[in-house]
């Protein structure tokens, strides 16, 4: 069968088609000192939201992931967990915490969620907005609890029940970025979330265009295919506030815990001050669209 319609493929060949050009003159060793929603963190590369970490890897996993980033003073991202207890230690870790929730159409899950978010002082909460509909267009059912597609009156409702800056994952489309910025929220992850859709548009593709539309007024992140720093740079200066790397860390865990998933943030980070510097860039607001060209030879 034919890999053509794979979204993470086509991501990643979209990825590897971008090019830089080098900036010698003037430059100097770069910062990668990232500001978030009032705190300071010492890289723009944060994880993805992964889910259910303990259960489909090993006990304990989730706890190694979110010390592993708080030590490369990294944005831990996290997904669903199997109980309170689980997402409470996440919260103790040392690691700030941005939680994303299911769209369950029980919507008092939802806003229990964020009250429980609020209790434990995360840095922020989302919403997985691509997670409405299953394989056949009904609705999705996740751990026996059916989903459903948010409203613009609802997304307004939950943005203002809440303190916490509110996060839109799976945003993959100019339309539903100009939705969540009119609905007040401060963050969106462009994602297709590892081929949920088949043919999906990358997201660095859409980025310049979403940034454009979004011109500075809330956080713009990226995830699917981000491996290294150099995938970094390209999304950083595309645009985007801060990338997510999901996969690669899973493997980090699996061969050295919690100090795997920091050597491998710290090493993507350097990756990035590499890219940085080579090409006049000496911190995150210095990045700079015109560096990056499309291979077309």
């Amino acid at each position: 069968m034919s890999n053509s319609g794979n979204s993470n493929t086509i991501s990643r060949e979209y990825l590897d088609s971008l090019l830089i050009e080098t900036r010698y003159l003037n430059s100097a060793v770069p910062d990668t000192t990232f500001q978030l929603y009032g705190e300071t963190f010492s890289t723009p590369i944060m994880t993805a939201a992964l889910s259910h970490l303990d259960h489909f890897m090993s006990p304990g996993a989730g706890e190694a992931f979110a010390k592993g980033a708080a030590a490369a003073g990294a944005v831990f991202w996290i997904g669903m967990t199997e109980d309170d207890k689980e997402m409470e230690r996440y919260a103790s870790s040392g690691a700030r915490v941005v939680e994303i929730i299911k769209p369950y159409k029980d919507r008092e899950r939802i806003a229990e969620k964020i009250r429980r978010a609020e209790r434990l002082g995360h840095l922020a909460v989302g919403v997985d907005i691509d997670h409405p509909f299953g394989e056949d267009g009904s609705p999705d059912v996740v751990d026996g609890l059916e989903m459903a597609a948010l409203t613009t009156k609802e997304l307004i409702d939950l943005v203002q029940s809440t303190k916490l800056p509110v996060i839109l994952k799976g945003i993959l489309s100019v339309a539903d970025a100009q939705i969540a910025l009119s609905c007040g929220c401060r963050g969106i992850l462009l994602s297709h979330h590892n081929n949920r859709i088949e043919y999906a548009v990358p997201p660095l593709y859409l980025l310049p265009e979403i940034t454009k539309v979004v011109a500075g007024r809330m956080k713009v992140f990226v995830d699917c295919e981000i491996r290294t720093g150099m995938d970094a740079f390209k999304a950083l200066s595309l645009g985007a506030d801060a990338v997510g790397i999901g996969r690669p860390l899973m493997t980090a865990i699996k061969e050295n815990g919690a100090d795997g998933v920091r050597d491998y943030l710290r090493k993507a980070t350097d990756g990035l001050r590499k890219a940085m510097a080579y090409t006049g860039c000496t911190d995150l607001t210095k990045m700079d669209p015109s560096v990056i060209h499309r291979r077309n030879f």
